[in-house]
């Protein structure tokens, strides 16, 4: 029984909606992907059994394994990997998926376990962007589209699901992984509430619990039947700015926000230590191409005046919408936030939201927000998803014609040394224009009882070991 601090009444089981944390374990557990990446950030084959580039990797083509069935018993075939990733694909298209696949020109089935994917230009990232969490492989319908009634090929089968409350799930006896899914049943369960998860955890009502009270989980750690773990990663907490909307579609206002917080004491009181400073762009010190050499963004209430003035203002007041759905502490996150500004003239009002709903009725739609991102794990991948021009998940609504440039180039770009001076100048852009605040990159923190085993390197891209710990766990 696992307890997570994520989940809504309006989730649904249609990927192209997935958007927390509970929606990721939830398809990990009833669906694979073509690719995956493994406890060590490396990425392997899943539904796949390997693939292969044309030489300027705008073709790639990909050969399934060999008997592999889905829930129903139906064989998993190349008809159902089109099926599945057309459904994100078109202009019609509202998946959060859509800007990771709109490169996609064509997708054609080579025979019943071959697939082919013809891209709009080179992509060397691209076997990695099929691992999308979005991006599962279901069943498709007589008609091509998808059969969205929760029927998988993963290691588990769906057998009832409350939105926002449970999930229970039986394991499915023709799993092709001989060595994963060593449970019978799961019963996931909605705990937004942290205390209520602790409690839940220390009662033995659930063996595993994610996103721990960074407060109290030096106490959790005393208690001898229970073990805290902890992974570093890409997740990082922002407060995306509504570049569309004023005060913040001034690119000084915006920057006057940036240097009205301090980071440092964010890190060391909401995360207790757990994390590091962001500096306002979301490539992760652990990723590849992050620009480590970039001035760091820090708490000048001096520079932010400078910027007001800039923006012709004395003093500025702003909504803050915030809740313990965005990411635990987010409320004191915002607290911290407004006594920091204050020093600067900026008065900032947090409006506290419900915690069900947040991602359907504040993130995307008040003007400024809390929010966490799981991050992703290459720098093309992060970038196109929310910050190009236009996309689904663009949060801040930002806009940026050098920065499209730079990131179509260099998605292409096989030059390590020019790929790494492209993302580079792509993080400063957004350091200095975007619209977030990314204000430290936090370490995944989580619990489960004594009674449950894995293996010592976890998997740092998400929470609870990639959000596979259904997958890759076991009982002691």
């Amino acid at each position: 029984r696992i307890g997570m601090g994520h989940g809504s009444t309006t989730d649904t089981l249609d990927p192209a909606t997935f958007e927390n944390g509970y929606m990721l374990q939830l398809t990990y557990t009833i669906h694979n992907y073509l690719t995956e990446v493994d406890n060590f950030g490396k990425l392997a084959p899943e539904l796949a059994a390997s693939w292969e580039p044309s030489p300027d990797a705008v073709e790639w083509t990909f050969v399934l394994k060999d008997g592999l069935t889905f829930h129903n018993g139906k064989t998993v075939t190349a008809g159902d990997v089109l099926a599945s990733f057309n459904h994100h694909r078109g202009e019609e298209s509202k998946s959060a998926a859509k800007p990771i696949v709109d490169p996609i020109k064509d997708i054609i089935a080579i025979d019943e376990r071959t697939v082919r994917f013809v891209l709009d230009g080179g992509n060397a990232d691209f076997p990695f962007i099929v691992s999308d969490y979005h991006l599962p492989i279901l069943p498709a319908k007589d008609d091509g589209k998808l059969d969205l009634s929760g029927v998988g090929c993963g290691p588990y089968v769906l057998d009832n699901w409350e939105p926002g409350v449970r999930g229970l799930f039986r394991k499915f006896a023709d799993y092709h992984k001989t060595d994963r899914a060593h449970f019978d049943e799961i019963e996931l369960l909605s705990i937004i509430d942290v205390t209520a998860r602790t409690n839940a955890l220390t009662t033995g009502e659930i063996d595993v619990m994610d996103r721990c009270d960074l407060k109290t989980v030096h106490l959790l750690g005393r208690n001898p039947n229970i073990k805290v773990q902890e992974t570093t990663g890409t997740r990082h907490y922002t407060f995306p700015m509504r570049t569309d909307m004023a005060p913040h579609d001034d690119a000084n206002v915006r920057r006057a926000l940036k240097w009205g917080v301090d980071r440092e004491k964010l890190v060391q009181t909401v995360l207790r230590g757990h994390g590091v400073v962001g500096n306002d762009h979301p490539i992760a010190p652990s990723m590849r191409f992050h620009a480590a050499d970039l001035e760091q963004t820090s708490y000048d209430p001096d520079k932010a005046k400078f910027y007001l003035k800039e923006a012709g203002l004395s003093n500025l007041t702003v909504d803050l919408s915030a809740a313990d759905a965005a990411f635990a502490g987010a409320v004191d996150a915002a607290t911290l936030y407004r006594e920091h500004a204050a020093a600067a003239g900026i008065e900032i009002n947090i409006v506290r939201e419900p915690n069900d709903g947040y991602w359907s009725n504040v993130w995307m739609k008040k003007p400024w927000c809390a929010c966490y991102w799981g991050g992703r794990p290459t720098e093309d991948w992060m970038f196109s998803t929310a910050y190009q021009s236009g996309v689904a998940w663009n949060d801040t609504y930002w806009s940026n014609e050098r920065f499209d440039t730079l990131l179509l180039e260099a998605r292409s770009e096989l030059d390590e040394s020019r790929r790494g001076d492209m993302y580079r100048e792509m993080q400063s852009i957004l350091r200095d224009d975007g619209g977030l605040v990314c204000a430290m990159f936090a370490n995944y923190v989580f619990a489960h009882s004594d009674k449950v085993a894995h293996d010592e390197q976890m998997g740092g891209n998400w929470d609870l070991d990639g959000q596979k710990c259904i997958e890759r766990w076991w009982f002691a």
